[in-house]
């Protein structure tokens, strides 16, 4: 008796703790969303902001937050998923590998504002790319590298090692299992990580300023000054040009990463009905 009471009361509390957390989401995209709701219109998407920010659209923002993000994870899920099949396949000297890990775990540890100090140093300035999309995109690939590659590699870890060693026993080569069997069974757990990458790049402000400049106008190469939407945001609020612009460019921030999010769940279905 005294036992089932125990239970009851730990899954109570861990109801409780999951709808605290989902009023607390609600709380927040609530508010922003009776703050901001009034500024969305067709003009505010698609067109190019005027006096600052304080009238006009924040289409320039919308196209540079895409090429932005777009652009890191081209950088950086290659390096990501390659360096996690490194470890978990090919890497033999257990203690280098630690070594290795716990540099990518300090690497993901670090404030986005040295990202940002760094990018701003070794691209804009050491390598003359300027403030530009190349600049920006390049330092977020740096920044969510980390996220990508420790979360790859807890996915290629989770595939049953019966996989590996029955395509082994039928004679395909260590690269042939990893290809054709390991990656397609991790590619749930991929997408996962290139997911919460996508969330950290495209909210981050301070690295972006620092290296993508802060340019009204929209890009038209990767060489051109960008304002992404989390800077146009920080610009609006901190300058007080106008707090409803900047109550609605968080909403579409949030708009954004919520599609990204069911456009990523749906291909991670797909991919996994297929690998079955």
């Amino acid at each position: 008796m005294k036992r089932l009471y125990k239970d009851k009361l730990s899954v109570g509390l861990l109801w409780l703790c999951g709808l605290l957390s989902l009023a607390f989401l609600l709380l927040v995209v609530g508010y922003i969303f009776v703050r901001g709701v009034g500024a969305i219109s067709w003009e505010f998407l698609t067109a190019p902001p005027r006096l600052m920010g304080k009238e006009g659209g924040i289409w320039p923002s919308i196209v540079s937050t895409v090429y932005l993000v777009t652009l890191s994870l081209l950088f950086a899920s290659p390096v990501g998923v390659g360096a996690a099949i490194y470890f978990f396949e090919y890497a033999k000297n257990k203690r280098v590998t630690r070594y290795l890990r716990f540099a990518t775990e300090i690497l993901a540890a670090v404030p986005s504002i040295l990202f940002g100090l760094f990018g701003f140093s070794f691209f804009v300035n050491f390598l003359g790319l300027g403030w530009s999309v190349l600049s920006g995109s390049l330092t977020l690939a740096l920044m969510i590298l980390p996220t990508i590659q420790r979360t790859a590699e807890e996915a290629l870890a989770s595939v049953p090692k019966s996989y590996i060693e029955g395509s082994l026993a039928l004679g395909a080569t260590r690269w042939q299992t990893m290809v054709q069997v390991v990656l397609p069974a991790a590619t749930s757990g991929i997408i996962t990580g290139i997911i919460l990458a996508v969330g950290r790049s495209i909210g981050e402000t301070a690295a972006v300023l620092l290296t993508a400049g802060s340019s009204l106008a929209t890009p038209n190469s990767l060489f051109s000054p960008a304002r992404s939407l989390s800077v146009h945001l920080f610009i609006l609020a901190t300058e007080g040009i106008s707090n409803q612009r900047a109550y609605a460019t968080s909403l579409l921030l949030i708009v954004l990463v919520f599609l990204i999010n069911i456009l990523a769940n749906q291909l991670r279905r797909r991919l996994s009905r297929r690998s079955a």
